[in-house]
């Protein structure tokens, strides 16, 4: 009997440091977007690295996964590969606004748009797919709406960088939603779209003398390394989230922000009053969100 109640949370505890060194890795991304900067790689040299690089490492998850043969079934499927394509907009679309923000000093901004991109997620499934907002839910998104307009009188615009990245996600969780694909092979996918325009580009700029690629091991491992830093906190959170409770993985989902957050800080990002008080909605919103899915875990235990 012991041997049965103690191995579920054996098992589990290797679930756990995945999902934290998931989260962890995307918390600190803008670290590693702030060396390429200081080396002088640009935003747009970046993104292309990172689907250059990642594609290579993506095709390693399904050779490991064994997952060869659904590759090709999904290469038949014109519907799915369509489906494919939309989500590899959407994400292109939220790489290429985070590490524009990032760049630009906008690390704190950024980090509120992965604060309210599960709330956004759960207004979407209430609109779009019927599924049931639960009350903490409702309170959830009100507390969020009020952090957001706080947030953009704070600034004297709305946060679009905080917006465009919540959005972006969401319409990549919806796409995603309805891939008949597992996530290894979806993502393989993705990244060989990205894959040609990326390494068209990267050819491009070492041809005309403006790419970094080979110029100091410190930048060329770097843009090396964004194939793992991006594939890899990928791969630990699908292999994570399948072990983990709901509530687990409603909790953990805030460390990367958080962390994005305090960098943002340590930076010297502008954070004023009227922005703490939008933060604390936000977090009112956070907290109440992780209540709720912690309190469906119990009922259904």
């Amino acid at each position: 009997m012991s041997a049965s109640v103690n191995q579920p949370h054996a098992e589990s505890r290797p679930a756990y440091v995945a999902g934290v060194g998931c989260y962890a890795l995307w918390g600190f991304l803008p670290l590693y977007f702030h060396l390429l900067s200081n080396l002088g790689a640009t935003s747009w040299e970046m993104i292309a690295h990172r689907t250059l690089w990642s594609v290579l490492w993506a095709g390693g998850l399904v050779l490991i996964a064994r997952q060869g043969g659904q590759v090709a079934q999904v290469l038949r499927q014109p519907r799915t590969l369509g489906m494919l394509l939309l989500s590899t907009a959407a994400i292109f679309g939220n790489w290429t606004i985070y590490v524009f923000a990032v760049n630009a000093g906008h690390v704190i901004e950024a980090s509120l748009g992965y604060y309210i991109n599960p709330l956004m997620n759960m207004a979407a499934g209430a609109l779009l797919f019927r599924e049931r907002m639960t009350g903490e839910g409702k309170v959830a998104i009100g507390f969020a709406a009020v952090g957001v307009a706080i947030q953009t009188i704070a600034l004297g615009h709305l946060p679009i960088v905080s917006l465009g990245l919540a959005a972006t996600f969401c319409a990549y969780a919806i796409l995603r939603k309805q891939v008949k694909a597992d996530a290894q092979t979806g993502l393989f996918i993705e990244c060989a779209y990205l894959a040609l325009p990326g390494l068209a580009y990267v050819l491009y700029l070492q041809s005309t003398g403006q790419g970094h690629f080979g110029h100091g091991a410190a930048v060329t491992g770097l843009l090396a390394l964004a194939g793992p830093a991006t594939v890899i906190p990928l791969a630990l959170f699908a292999w994570s989230a399948r072990r983990l409770p709901l509530s687990a993985v409603g909790f953990l989902q805030f460390i990367a922000p958080t962390l994005q957050f305090l960098l943002g800080v340590a930076f010297g990002e502008a954070f004023t009053p009227l922005r703490a008080l939008s933060f604390v909605f936000i977090w009112l919103g956070v907290a109440t969100f992780a209540y709720g899915a912690w309190k469906r875990t119990r009922a259904l235990a």
